[in-house]
């Protein structure tokens, strides 16, 4: 039987990358798993998967905000299981930077996480992908198209990745496919939120609810198995949200 396919997924330690970790590992694909913060999470995550199918998840650790940092993690990727199918830039940094508050540090953290991360991985692991006929999810942000207020780093972030997908779509045809994901209102950041920004979140979303972990993850599974003819795209997976102006968080 041909091996199972390699799937990496930055920030799978928790939230959102865990379950995409979990959908992919319960699809038959081996899963590196990346984590930065999130050491004690992943490796729980690896050991449960490993419970299900000896040595079929393993953790990585990096900064992605440190250019080298990135190109190691690739390296230390493919010296794995010497394969890679697939790529999911999940990973990301998300908190406010009105102006007057903007500085390098800000600079490294959003831009480096959300943009320069997901382009350094992609260049150094396209040959893999385009060997195994693979593919390329970005998570990017349904703000990447209307802009949060104070929020100015990030939104330009996310909105470097999408262009980021297309050009990428287009490099890497017919072999590899680039496509991304964006959510909208699926998880309240860690830090909560008071409930009446809460409330004015959702007002914003026709469908009236909070998305969930398991429809990023179908959306995800899509695009790397059931989607051979979609490339380049963003699938916005946000409830309707996106088909008025945003006006919260």
């Amino acid at each position: 039987m041909a091996e199972a396919p390699v799937a990496l997924i930055t920030g799978a330690g928790k939230r959102v990358g865990a379950a995409l970790a979990k959908a992919f590992h319960g699809e038959g694909y081996r899963v590196l798993i990346h984590c930065l913060a999130s050491r004690a999470e992943a490796d729980a995550l690896a050991e449960q998967f490993n419970r299900v199918r000896p040595d079929s998840a393993r953790v990585l650790q990096a900064d992605l905000c440190h250019p080298g940092a990135v190109r190691d993690l690739a390296n230390h990727a493919l010296a794995q299981w010497q394969r890679l199918d697939l790529l999911i830039n999940n990973a990301s940094r998300f908190y406010p930077t009105p102006v007057g508050q903007m500085d390098d540090t800000a600079w490294q953290d959003l831009v480096g996480s959300n943009m320069q991360a997901p382009l350094i991985l992609s260049q150094a692991l396209a040959p893999a992908l385009i060997e195994a006929q693979g593919s390329i999810i970005n998570l990017v942000d349904v703000h990447a198209r209307s802009p949060l207020k104070g929020h100015t780093l990030y939104c330009m972030a996310k909105a470097a990745l999408v262009m980021m997908t297309q050009s990428l779509a287009l490099e890497l045809a017919p072999h590899c496919r680039v496509n991304a994901i964006a959510p909208g209102a699926i998880l309240w950041p860690e830090q909560g939120g008071e409930p009446d920004q809460q409330d004015a979140v959702l007002e914003q979303v026709p469908l009236g609810r909070l998305g969930t972990l398991e429809e990023i993850a179908a959306t995800a599974l899509f695009l790397a198995r059931g989607g051979s003819y979609v490339t380049g795209q963003v699938i916005a997976v946000d409830g309707g949200r996106s088909l008025a102006p945003l006006k919260g968080a």
